[in-house]
């Protein structure tokens, strides 16, 4: 294992979030809330730490990254980030106990969005702003992010990128791996600040348009405001965030694609996005159709329910309603559509409509075949087979993340402490990292009430949904860690 390497990429990406503390901490010093020092300690210390990686002393490796290394970055490095992630929350004194801060912190850069958070009144400017930047590096990527400003860093660099990109493949735009993360973090950058743009012409402060804008950009859902979106109680800006959730939620090569010059062929013509698109608006209109009674009109209804299926879907966790409140076929298919999620290359988490498309092809191609069992048909997306090696990945894949869900909601049960319900959806909420579940996880609930065992359950099984599963797997094989 090359891990003088391994520790000099870890470093960068630490410098990398050091420096993402930068613009928090000019927040805390415009609004005097007392958050200076806490941020500015945890940016000096946090760049400490990765500078020592990065200069660390010894022989001179290969430069070159095995996928396994990538995975091990992965998995290794989100976890760290997350560790340094939680100072800022503990030197404050808001979120003074080391699991609640490092559960927000997990939250955050897996842009899954629970929170143990209580109370939101009279919280460092700051700090909130800090716990919606984990949204924005998360979201896209603090390794891709890396690359994009570190593109020699190895050169082996899209194993790094395949480690950590949600979706079953890695789609290159461009030949150079560091150019590609430059575009899309540029497409990132420019959606951001379009929405951001579009939040204060519908009359939301620069911060509050700010904190919204980094918090729908990575899917992840962290208000500054107890009652999330429901707090400006506002149409406009329930369907600026709504259709931006939605944006986000889709595979960013199609935007890539737009600009280039195939327009809005780009969308069309994929499979995904088609099936992204119809599974959004079907469940709009049975939503609506459920919710009409407990609202009494329908233009009430299809309000909440685009919004908190755009949400759902993108896996973002806004809320503008208590959707504990809304009928039992209503929460059936709130739990469907956040085990699909949105589309691969996407900020967002879930299984993937790609993933689910291949898995409802499988199963009608063994259907078929238990009749004819000398045809076997071949999958195709997007009218190009798929070899079978990747039909065997996805197969895995969707039966370990239904293993996963199920094996989180019974070890939360063991605290004894909520129902099946609670502890089912809130492990499938951090597996696909949506953020409130059902029951006592609600959307107007929150995490606070676990013990420590809990959330650090809770903690890691979102970091499991944010790397797809496999990095974390690997991380806990001994060969994993063999010198070669």
């Amino acid at each position: 294992m090359n891990r003088r390497l391994i520790i000099r990429v870890l470093g960068a990406m630490i410098l990398v979030e050091a420096g993402a503390m930068i613009p928090s901490l000019i927040i805390s010093l415009i609004y005097h809330d007392g958050d200076a020092n806490a941020l500015g300690m945890s940016a000096l210390a946090t760049a400490v730490v990765g500078a020592m990686m990065v200069v660390i002393p010894g022989r001179k490796d290969n430069d070159h990254l095995r996928l396994k290394e990538g995975f091990i970055i992965t998995a290794v490095g989100w976890i760290m980030l997350s560790l340094l992630g939680a100072m800022p929350f503990m030197l404050s004194g808001f979120l003074p106990r080391f699991e609640d801060a490092f559960f927000e912190s997990v939250s955050g850069f897996t842009t899954t969005g629970a929170s143990v958070l209580t109370r939101f009144e009279n919280f460092p400017h700051g700090i909130m702003f800090w716990r919606a930047a984990t949204h924005w590096v998360g979201g896209m990527g603090v390794l891709v992010l890396t690359l994009a400003l570190l593109p020699k860093l190895t050169g082996r660099s899209s194993h790094l990128v395949k480690a950590e990109s949600p979706g079953p493949s890695l789609s290159k735009l461009v030949p150079q791996t560091g150019k590609t993360a430059k575009i899309l973090y540029s497409i990132y950058f420019v959606l951001t600040g379009a929405e951001f743009i579009a939040l204060i012409i519908c009359g939301l402060s620069p911060y509050d348009a700010a904190v919204h804008a980094m918090a729908t950009a990575g899917t992840g859902g962290f208000s500054c405001y107890g009652k999330s979106v429901g707090a400006f109680n506002s149409v406009p800006v329930e369907m600026v965030i709504s259709f931006f959730m939605f944006l986000f939620g889709t595979n960013f090569a199609l935007f890539y694609k737009f600009i280039i010059g195939e327009k809005f062929r780009a969308f069309y013509k994929d499979e995904e996005f088609r099936w992204y698109f119809f599974i959004a608006v079907a469940s709009i209109l049975l939503l609506t159709a459920f919710n009409r009674s407990h609202y009494g009109d329908v233009l009430t209804s299809l309000r909440y329910s685009i919004f908190q299926t755009a949400s759902v879907m993108s896996t973002t966790g806004f809320v503008t309603a208590d959707y504990n409140q809304w009928p039992v076929m209503s929460h059936m298919l709130i739990i469907v559509i956040m085990f699909i999620g949105s589309c691969a290359g996407s900020t967002a988490g879930g299984m993937k409509v790609i993933r689910v498309n291949m898995l409802a092809k499988i199963s009608r191609r063994n259907i078929l075949a238990t009749g004819n069992p000398k045809k076997m048909d071949v999958i195709r997306i997007d009218g190009k087979a798929v070899d079978e090696n990747t039909v065997s990945q996805v197969a895995q894949f969707g039966l370990m993340y239904v293993s996963l869900v199920l094996l989180g909601g019974f070890v939360l049960s063991l605290e004894g402490r909520f129902d099946a319900i609670s502890n089912l959806t809130a492990s499938l909420t951090c597996i696909s990292n949506v953020g409130p579940g059902l029951g006592a996880v609600g959307p107007a609930e929150n995490f606070a009430a676990y013990g420590i065992f809990g959330k650090m359950v809770c903690s890691l099984l979102m970091l499991f949904g944010r790397l797809e599963l496999l990095p974390m797997f690997i991380l806990f094989t001994r060969s994993a860690w063999k010198k070669y």
